[in-house]
Order: structure tokens, then C-alpha cells, then sequence
């Protein structure tokens, strides 16, 4: 007879609609990469604003955390819960790091590996397996992960994790909302002196980061604790072309006004208008597929967008080509993300799940 899991472990339903969308945001993130290699003009960008999909995820994940733990982490307890955490997300890790670390030395069209020494490189790709920010790659304009530049997302995401263990999971509703409250004037005021919202991956802005993801995670337990869960029925078509008006939305000089009024009131509504979205069969499949592909599409594929930015330097295609070529490199990526996800993530994350059940009950 199968071993049943211990209580402590069992996931709840998922909202299908709102793990669609997290493929949406991806896949706009991703295409924004492309895109500001391409152009390094951001007003000349289709999907101007693709970077706040970052933010998305963010406000996403307070909901779910939220949702997903807030009834059981004092029986779990604060390990317990590190481990999910750890299990679900850190293998992906690694496998960016490792995917980053082969295509920067093997870059085809040179990514100028000779620039570091072997030291230097073992360092980095050390600091991205373990999320140590370690801004010292000159020639990626000292981003926080030179190997695998998302990852700089995943550490403020750990930090919000932690602070949910710790705090945000005894906190009253009337403090959560203070501490949002406060978290949104520290938007707005980045947004202004910065004038955009784009920072918190490089050393210069990595204070910026920690502002984006306090708002955003705040915002998401806060509408699920307040349970500002709109019914309505837009599907997940609807609530889908929502999301992508903030992302297309153009960049301008009004950033600074625009960002906030994104972040601050437009993705708390789309995480209320997801939660409470009815799903129609015919998009049940491809909600699930979008949730599960979409964390391993975000962390493996920024290698091959320094590969596309070396040939891009290199050669100088016209803009037909770039367009192709980036069609076509969205599309082997996507391939490429699930093929990861059945030969790794999912493997691993099952074999590392079954070793701690076994240990909770011996």
C-alpha cells in the first residue's frame, strides 16, 4: 500500500487562473529581454514595461504563500517550511547556474570568458548556487548573478520568506496593512528619484529590489488575508490581456507616475480578478502548463539572451531577422524550459520530497 503523506506536507488546490497567468508574466519578461538587447531605446520597445512582470510575481506569491501556509506553518513550524521553500525553488537554482556558467565559458560568439580568471569564475558560480550577491562582472554591468541575472529576484524572494516565517505570519491584518502601506510610499518614492522602477538587479540598485518585493509580497498576503477575492467572469483569456496592457504599456518619461500605479493598485486587483475568475474546461490544461513551466522558462533562460546579446554586437541583423530570431528563440525556449522541467526540476523535486517524508515519519 502506498505511503500516505504526512498532513503537514499536502499542497492545497491551486487558483489555475493565477498559475496561468505567472506563464504570461514569464513569458512577457522573457520577450522584454530579448527585446531591450535588440533596442537598447526603451521607448522603442513593444513590451516596454515587460520587467514589471518581476513585480507580479512578487504580489503572486505573497497571495499564495499567504494562501498556502498561513493556516499550517505553526504546525509545520519554521524548518518545515524553509525545506518546502528550499525544495521547490532551488533546484532551479542550480540549474541556472550551471546552464549560465557552460554558456558563458562556451559562448560561440565570445562572451570574453579570458576577462576572469578561473578563480574568479569558480566565485561567481559558487555565489549563484548558493544566492550570495556578488556584483562583479564589469562586462554584465555588475549584475547581482553575472551567470544568471534572475536570480537576483529568487534572493529577494528567499528574504520575503524568511520575513513570513519569522513575522508576516503572526502579524495582525491592521499591521500588514500599515506595513503595505508604508512599503507603497517606498515605491513611490524610488519610482521618482530613480524615475522608473527597473532596478534591484545590479549592485548600484540593489536596494531597489528589496522596495519592489516588500510592496509586492505585502500587497498579495494582504489580499489574501483580506480576502479581496473579486468573482467575476473574465476567464483566464480576460484577466490574461490585463496583464499584458501593463506589460506593452509604453515607456515614456511618465514612468515614474505610471510604474507606481501599476504595482501599487493594478497587480493587487489582477490577483483579485485571477483568485475569482471562473476557468472554463477548454483553458484548464493550459493554466496548468502555463503555472508549472513558467518558474523554469524565468530561470533558464537568460544564458542564451547574453549568447543572443554577443551575436547580436557581433553581426548587427536587420530588423526582419531580429524579429525571427527572436520568435524563434521564444519558441526553442519554451521547448527548452519544459524539456528541464520533466528531465530535472520535477524528478528532483520528487526524489528530495520522498527523502523528507520518509524522515518525518521514521
Amino acid at each position: 500500500m502506498q505511503e500516505s503523506t504526512p498532513a503537514i506536507l499536502k499542497t492545497k488546490q491551486h487558483f489555475e487562473i493565477l498559475d496561468g497567468l505567472r506563464g504570461v508574466a514569464a513569458l512577457g519578461v522573457v520577450t522584454f529581454h530579448f527585446m531591450e538587447v535588440a533596442y537598447s531605446d526603451y521607448s522603442k520597445n513593444f513590451i516596454g514595461h515587460g520587467f514589471l512582470a518581476v513585480d507580479f510575481f512578487f504580489c503572486l506569491s505573497g497571495f499564495v504563500i499567504g494562501y498556502a501556509y498561513d493556516d499550517r506553518i505553526g504546525k509545520m513550524g519554521v524548518m518545515e517550511f524553509f525545506k518546502s521553500r528550499i525544495i521547490r525553488l532551488h533546484p532551479l537554482v542550480v540549474l541556472g547556474s550551471i546552464i549560465g556558467v557552460l554558456l558563458f565559458l562556451f559562448d560561440p560568439f565570445v562572451g570574453h570568458p579570458e576577462l576572469y580568471s578561473a578563480g574568479k569564475i569558480v566565485l561567481l558560480f559558487l555565489a549563484s548556487i548558493f544566492l550570495v550577491p556578488y556584483p562583479a562582472m564589469p562586462s554584465r554591468y555588475f549584475n547581482l548573478f553575472g551567470l544568471n541575472a534572475p536570480a537576483w529576484s529568487l534572493f529577494w524572494e528567499y528574504i520575503a520568506n524568511i520575513v513570513y516565517a519569522f513575522v508576516l505570519c503572526k502579524l495582525s491584518r491592521k499591521y500588514l496593512l500599515l506595513l503595505t502601506i508604508i512599503a507603497a510610499i517606498g515605491i513611490c518614492l524610488v519610482a521618482y528619484r530613480a524615475g522608473n522602477m527597473m532596478g534591484g538587479w545590479d549592485g548600484l540598485t540593489f536596494w531597489h529590489g528589496g522596495v519592489r518585493v516588500s510592496f509586492s509580497f505585502l500587497a498579495g498576503l494582504l489580499v489574501y488575508r483580506s480576502n479581496w477575492i473579486i468573482k467575476n467572469r473574465l476567464g483566464f483569456i480576460g484577466v490574461a490581456l490585463l496583464l499584458m496592457l501593463a506589460l506593452l504599456s509604453p515607456f515614456s518619461k511618465w514612468n515614474w507616475l505610471s510604474e507606481p500605479f501599476i504595482i501599487v493598485l493594478y497587480f493587487p486587483l489582477l490577483i483579485a480578478l485571477g483568485a475569482g475568475a471562473i476557468l472554463t474546461p477548454a483553458f484548464k490544461k493550459t493554466c496548468v502548463l502555463s503555472g508549472k513551466i513558467s518558474y523554469p522558462l524565468y530561470m533558464t533562460h537568460y544564458a542564451f539572451i547574453w549568447v543572443f546579446a554577443a551575436y547580436n554586437t557581433k553581426y548587427k541583423p536587420v530588423a526582419g531577422q531580429l524579429a525571427l530570431i527572436i520568435i524563434c528563440s521564444l519558441v526553442l525556449l519554451v521547448a527548452f524550459a519544459w524539456l528541464m522541467m520533466v528531465l530535472y526540476d520535477i524528478p528532483v523535486r520528487k526524489y528530495l520530497s520522498e527523502k523528507r517524508k520518509q524522515r518525518l515519519k521514521a
